[in-house]
């Protein structure tokens, strides 16, 4: 199947017209369903891809007769996943491999399939058409229940999470009464014997030495091999964040010149007090910047490192659960301002205590972190949303799911930097008042107006002219713009997909030029 880029780089202006017809919200069901039939690639696939479908275009796409076509379906992020998953029988691999493989980047608007979608995918669906994000597709549910779940098939996806299973769990996988799911988890079991894993360690640098020196259970024979005779320059950081090795080689790994194994060895859960003493006073800043997080430091370690030359070691220190919000407060650390706010998927639940008290704390990244929480209660909601730290704002903008409305416009204002986008998209991002923005330097900005239903017809047309390409396209598209204009765009090289998608388009207008296609 040709690409997005290919078919969108191949369409000449009457192809990106009828696209742009495809998108308009004011298009009637036989228009769709004749875009559907004769229409060019370009228009199926925005069609089929990129807006809400009516169940009876859905039943047309699922019959319709190119595989291509019906991929699109798959890949719509705006249709129920109950309507995606109608694909997931279809006849032809390249349409079930779409739908298996999901959305290229994680997306809270996305929901995932259906479990019992998911279920049948993994009892007749091959390997191979399960890659992708096909995981990130999975119910929260579903994900918890791999390992116990009552389909082997099912039950194999659970093995691969052996990491996170307790005893009893992988108890159960070891005697479960299917072969693979016996064999497989078996196969886990055999990463923790230090004999096998010396037997087939690789005596090269590649993936599978890499995997077993970080995760597996290690002989002293393949430590001591590591440290006299390694076989790549990055084997001894590697084991040093093996949690098998043994605790000589930890405290020796603590000096080691190199700052990368010393880095590694700060970020352990089992650092004792030898170790973590001496990275303490380790002259790099980043392997300090990691132990001062340790749990376990004693007051002592802790104001010591409170008092580091390096700021970010101070940071890292003053945001230890050990300290007194006054103890805290008399570390001078410095919070930085220039950090992207990102939406964080897939967040485990933390304690609700845990979560009020970093909420309520007077340190900026304690309560960022706790803007992060997608469960934020109401109360909490209501004062980080008048926090004074702009990253606290962005973040709960980003990831709490009833954000209000005057946060996120504040957020979009006046952050600047990676998926300021997004806040744009959350579903109680305001639409009224927003023509006041019309003339503003930031051409973001500018955009926000042509979201408002009451923007004047004469600032409209003036900003399909805009120096900004993105500031043109989306004014092309709002239904205030004057008749004349939206006529004279639907023959512009560069905005005719957009004037054409304009919803102030008459549905007679829309009809005439549907009405030029040859009937397939």
């Amino acid at each position: 199947m040709p690409t997005a880029e290919q078919i969108w780089q191949d369409a000449d202006l009457p192809t990106r017209r009828l696209a742009g017809l495809a998108l308009n919200p004011s298009a009637p069901l036989d228009v769709l369903l004749r875009l559907l039939a004769d229409g060019p690639l370009a228009a199926r696939m925005v069609l089929c891809r990129d807006r809400v479908l009516p169940e009876v275009v859905v039943d047309a796409v699922i019959g319709h007769p190119d595989p291509a076509t019906r991929a699109y379906l798959a890949r719509n992020r705006l249709v129920e996943p109950a309507v995606r998953a109608r694909l997931v029988d279809d006849l032809d691999w390249r349409v079930r491999a779409t739908l298996a493989h999901g959305f290229q980047f994680a997306d809270d608007k996305v929901s995932p399939l259906p479990d019992e979608t998911v279920v049948h995918m993994m009892n007749t669906y091959d390997n191979e058409s399960l890659g992708g994000a096909f995981f990130q597709q999975f119910s929260l549910g579903l994900r918890h229940s791999l390992a116990t779940h009552p389909d082997a098939k099912v039950r194999l996806w659970g093995v691969g999470t052996w990491g996170w299973l307790p005893a009893e769990t992988r108890a159960a996988l070891l005697a479960d009464p299917d072969d693979e799911v016996r064999e497989r988890a078996e196969n886990q079991l055999r990463h923790e014997d230090p004999a096998w894993v010396e037997s087939v360690l690789p005596a090269h640098s590649c993936h599978g030495r890499t995997g077993a020196l970080l995760h597996d259970a290690l002989s002293r024979a393949v430590v001591d091999g590591v440290l006299t005779a390694p076989a790549g320059p990055g084997d001894r950081s590697m084991i040093a964040a093996n949690p098998s090795l043994p605790a000589d080689v930890v405290v020796l790994l603590a000096a080691d010149p190199d700052p990368e194994v010393r880095w590694e060895i700060s970020r352990r859960a089992d650092l004792g007090p030898v170790e973590r003493r001496a990275l303490v006073s380790d002259p790099d800043p980043d392997v300090r910047r990691v132990v001062a997080r340790h749990p376990d430091l004693d007051d002592a370690e802790r104001r010591l490192l409170a008092a580091d030359p390096d700021p970010k070691v101070r940071l890292s220190v003053s945001v230890h659960p050990a300290w007194t919000e006054e103890e805290r407060a008399a570390i001078d650390y410095e919070v930085p301002l220039d950090e992207p706010y990102y939406y964080r998927e897939w967040l485990v639940p933390r304690d609700p205590e845990a979560v009020r008290r970093d909420a309520l704390s007077g340190h900026p990244m304690l309560r960022r972190e706790a803007a992060r929480e997608h469960t934020l209660p109401p109360d909490l909601v209501t004062r980080l949303t008048a926090d004074d730290d702009l990253g606290v704002r962005v973040l709960l903008a980003q990831n709490h799911p009833d954000a209000p409305a005057a946060l996120l416009l504040r957020g979009f204002l006046e952050y600047t930097g990676p998926e300021r986008a997004r806040l744009v998209t959350r579903p109680n991002f305001p639409t009224d008042g927003l023509a006041v923005h019309a003339d503003d330097e930031d051409p973001a900005v500018r955009v926000l107006a042509a979201r408002d239903p009451g923007t004047a017809s004469v600032t409209v047309e003036r900003l399909t002219r805009d120096p900004e390409p993105t500031v043109r396209a989306a004014f092309a598209r709002h239904p205030n713009l004057p008749p004349a204009r939206l006529a004279q765009l639907l023959d512009d090289e560069e905005l005719v997909q957009h004037a054409a998608a304009n919803p102030a388009l008459e549905v007679a207008a829309i009809r005439a030029l549907v009405a030029a296609l040859p009937v397939s």
